[in-house]
């Protein structure tokens, strides 16, 4: 194979005066290094082979793929015990809160009750405040159980542990409602007396 001759402007050959060389022009890198005589380069270690993919011709370049999380919905764990579960806690939550928020509601009825469970043989008095803390602990019990539904369901539609949320929402949320209930329970005269 001979390379092509230079031309000038008018398309007429230029005569170059200058020797061709024997070697190097069109030579591979194996060829240029027999020709001076220097040794082949010391065979690196092979590298292990890569896997194959059928359906890839066997010369295709093998790039190699990191693992990466769960992307689609298919390759995410169910959890589906962890569903039931949650959605149990979350129903008897609603029986709770919907069993308790008309006692609260009605707080005079409520705590005279609880006084005649308390071995208190008094009345209660302290109707005002029982009436506004036992409606704020009725809203408190609604709202709780509402704001802890909705963290479960994020939870559950992402796929991830969702059981602890209606435990941990009930826990605060009895412990707030218990402040409002304790708060016009103290407030009356007769229960005070009883307990000083």
């Amino acid at each position: 194979m001979t390379a092509p001759q230079p031309r000038d402007e008018s398309g007429a050959p230029v005569q170059d005066d200058r020797p061709r060389p024997a070697y190097g022009e069109y030579a591979t890198p194996e060829q240029q290094r027999a020709a001076m005589g220097m040794p082949a380069p010391e065979a690196s270690i092979p590298l292990p082979a890569a896997p194959v993919s059928p359906r890839l011709p066997v010369d295709a370049p093998f790039t190699p793929v990191r693992p990466t999380h769960a992307t689609t919905s298919a390759a995410r764990p169910t959890r589906r015990v962890d569903r039931i579960i949650t959605f149990a806690l979350l129903a008897y939550g609603l029986m709770t809160v919907i069993s308790s928020v008309p006692q609260l509601w009605h707080f005079t009825d409520f705590a005279q009750t609880w006084m005649t469970l308390a071995g208190i043989d008094a009345t209660f008095t302290n109707i005002a405040q029982g009436d506004l803390w036992g409606r704020i602990g009725a809203f408190v019990f609604a709202a709780g159980w509402v704001l802890t539904a909705v963290l479960s369901w994020r939870a559950v539609a992402r796929a991830r542990l969702s059981w602890w949320i209606p435990l941990v929402g009930a826990i605060v949320t009895f412990l707030v409602v218990t402040v409002c209930l304790t708060v016009p329970l103290i407030g009356d005269p007769a229960i005070a007396g009883h307990f000083a």
